[in-house]
């Protein structure tokens, strides 16, 4: 990575969007979502795949907390984390991880989890749409990533119903990647 391409910039800047959908509501972590977090991040079914360590009620606060603070892209690896509510409550969450800043080999990638009380509703779709939508609107030049596991077959759904393509990953991930459009 070149100097140029980790330092701020007054052309790119992407802040946490609100969007409010039928059904739910794309915002900022908040703290006092804290034990439905430690929920969702502590779950076999979820963890299964992801990286996620197991961590503690204690260890996912903090964790919270620093979501609480990813509001805005403007740096190489900078997170934007985007709480995903519906009713009232915490059911998932989508990142976008900056990993290229230079216009020509901009990068973004985008994740996703939800509770599985929530999933095989559409709900990572519905948020995802018009996340995609602001980024698309935003970000010029702009290459999509998601690394899924190949056993995650909603997700590999998703990501195929996203517009994203499968390129040869390892045995225990599956890079999808596709230009900034959104179906």
């Amino acid at each position: 990575m070149s100097r140029n391409d980790a330092r701020l910039t007054s052309e790119f800047c992407l802040r946490v969007p609100v969007i409010r959908t039928e059904r739910l509501l794309v915002r900022s972590h908040r703290v006092m979502d804290a034990e439905r977090w430690h929920e969702i991040q502590s779950s076999p079914h979820v963890r299964q795949h992801t990286a996620w360590p197991q961590l503690t009620r204690r260890a996912a606060v903090r964790q919270l907390r620093a979501r609480t603070r990813q509001t805005q892209l403007t740096r190489v690896n900078d997170v934007l984390a985007l709480a995903i509510e519906t009713d009232g409550e915490l059911v998932g969450e989508i990142t976008l991880q900056l990993r290229s800043l230079t216009t020509a080999t901009r990068c973004l990638e985008i994740s996703w989890v939800i509770h599985p009380a929530h999933q095989g509703r559409g709900i990572a779709y519905e948020a995802l749409l018009p996340v995609l939508v602001q980024v698309r609107a935003n970000v010029e030049t702009l290459l999509l990533v998601a690394v899924v596991h190949p056993a995650n077959t909603a997700s590999v759904a998703l990501a195929r119903k996203l517009g994203l393509q499968p390129l040869e990953g390892t045995a225990d991930r599956t890079v999808f990647v596709g230009r900034n459009r959104v179906r």
